[in-house]
């Protein structure tokens, strides 16, 4: 009897675990019309100065081209810019725009963040423990070939060039009906 409580425990987290996402995930849609790589992408060029999309895709761990993809849809909304260097013609940067800035402010922190707060406060062994079973639970789930981004959103997202079925910035259902 005593199995059947841990494997009831085990699968009711990870359920929670999986809710969690979703939730943050669908709030984020709806309520401010970003994904979470959208999100962290508009976050990564208001926290850096001139930077290319080349260093953006860097810093939020995406490939380049959906990177671009993804600032395409984010310039179309005024959110971003780019614009030329004053120095060399060639280089173009990205810049967050006042609509941008706004909009940052209104939506909730990526939910990676509180949970890598609160990862980073626990002692290194168990830093190491955590890290050692969520390992082991995704070979469990058969899930050791993915390759995944360091985001907690729902939906695939890839770090790669793949074949992808959901775009991680494919855009959801924008609440103001702005396309």
């Amino acid at each position: 009897m005593q199995t059947h409580n841990l494997e009831t425990e085990v699968l009711v987290a990870l359920r929670r675990i999986v809710q969690a996402i979703d939730q943050h995930s669908s709030r984020l849609g709806k309520e401010f019309g970003l994904t979470t790589p959208q999100l962290l992408v508009l976050q990564t060029v208001a926290n850096t100065k001139e930077q290319p999309i080349r260093a953006i895709s860097a810093e939020v761990n995406l490939s380049q081209a959906t990177v671009t993809s993804i600032v395409d849809r984010l310039e179309r909304r005024g959110l971003l810019e780019r614009q030329r260097s004053g120095t060399d013609r060639r280089k173009v940067f990205l810049v967050i725009t006042d609509a941008g800035k706004e909009l940052l402010m209104k939506a909730p922190k990526p939910l990676q963040e509180n949970f890598l707060h609160r990862f980073e406060r626990l002692r290194e062994w168990e830093q190491h423990q955590l890290v050692f079973v969520l390992k082991q639970v995704a070979e469990m789930m058969g899930a050791r070939h993915i390759d995944a981004a360091p985001l907690l959103d729902t939906g695939e997202v890839t770090r790669g060039h793949q074949t992808q079925e959901t775009l991680p910035d494919s855009e959801p259902a924008d609440p103001v009906g702005n396309q």
